[in-house]
């Protein structure tokens, strides 16, 4: 009888531990990073590129006026899943100065050769200048400082 109550306490206090932290966060999102078992922030969202009065709904088409826009097909790296996989279709355009860019924008630029597509994740400055730290979204890892010199272009836009 001794081990029947000592359960029943000590399962009551877990549940009712529970239901209080539940009522404190609730409505709180907090993503969990697995690698690393850690909470980690929301990030901030791309820059508005696209005003809603350059967007035209037609009963047959949809234009929107961007200048300077091209399209972008990309690789299956995985990295920028679920948002960017190989068969997502991109609106890109070649920004003209380092300000335009914002954290979680997403860009393309050039390290060893290649073309990344990632997030940037963080903006700052030290002796060389303007830097942006950039990741992929499925990545535990950065990229490391991308300057603006290596970006080529910022994607405003994804269809699938």
């Amino acid at each position: 009888m001794k081990h029947i109550l000592k359960f029943t306490l000590i399962f009551s206090i877990g549940f009712l531990t529970c239901l209080a932290l539940t009522l404190a966060f609730y409505d709180v999102e907090k993503p969990l990073r697995i690698g690393e078992l850690s909470f980690i922030p929301p990030s901030e969202g791309p820059g508005d590129w696209v005003k809603e009065e350059n967007i035209h709904v037609y009963e047959n088409a949809i234009v929107i006026d961007i200048e300077g826009a091209s399209l972008s097909r990309y690789a299956p790296t995985g990295s920028m899943k679920p948002l960017i996989d190989a068969g997502s279709n991109g609106i890109r355009i070649i920004p003209t100065n380092q300000e335009q860019i914002n954290v979680g924008d997403i860009i393309t630029f050039e390290k060893n050769n290649e073309l990344i597509v990632h997030r940037v994740i963080e903006k700052g400055a030290d002796e060389q200048g303007a830097y942006f730290i950039t990741k992929g979204d499925k990545n535990n890892v950065t990229d490391g400082k991308i300057r603006f010199k290596d970006i080529k272009y910022v994607t405003i836009a994804i269809i699938y």
